[in-house]
């Protein structure tokens, strides 16, 4: 599993790993019905994002429902270049790759891809608030 993902709780960890086991054996698509749904909230939007942008990478080699190691490095380069910035380093696409395949099946499913995207947020997070109390330290020394 993904080093990121750390849970708190040993029953959380438990639930997410049975959670990730049944979910990479089911290939289920979620019904069009709610996908073309108007998204009424933000996190909506963001979820519905999140299920797009995965199914635009995934199935251009192999498995439509799964990103092969080219698709996933097609999906970072081109969606979190700015984050991740302008590193090409396939050593880089290959230690995520590994991190996420938690079935070694040398591909990505969408849960192994959601845990990245959370790992990425949590990380964004913690970069954010370091940053904001950075701030308020350097402002608290000018006063």
């Amino acid at each position: 599993m993904l080093q990121l993902c750390i849970i708190d709780s040993d029953l959380s960890v438990s639930v997410c790993a049975q959670s990730l086991n049944e979910s990479s054996t089911r290939r289920s698509k979620m019904p069009d019905t709610i996908m073309s749904k108007e998204p009424s909230s933000n996190l909506e939007s963001a979820m519905q994002m999140l299920i797009k942008t995965f199914h635009k990478y995934s199935g251009k080699e192999g498995d439509k429902y799964t990103l092969s190691r080219g698709e996933l490095k097609e999906l970072l380069l081109e969606e979190l270049g700015s984050y991740l910035g302008s590193s090409k380093d396939n050593e880089a696409v290959e230690k995520v790759m590994n991190d996420l395949d938690a079935n070694n099946d040398g591909e990505v499913d969408f849960t192994e891809f959601i845990i990245l995207m959370g790992a990425l947020t949590v990380a964004c997070n913690d970069f954010f608030l370091e940053y904001k109390t950075d701030d308020k330290a350097a402002a608290e020394k000018k006063d």
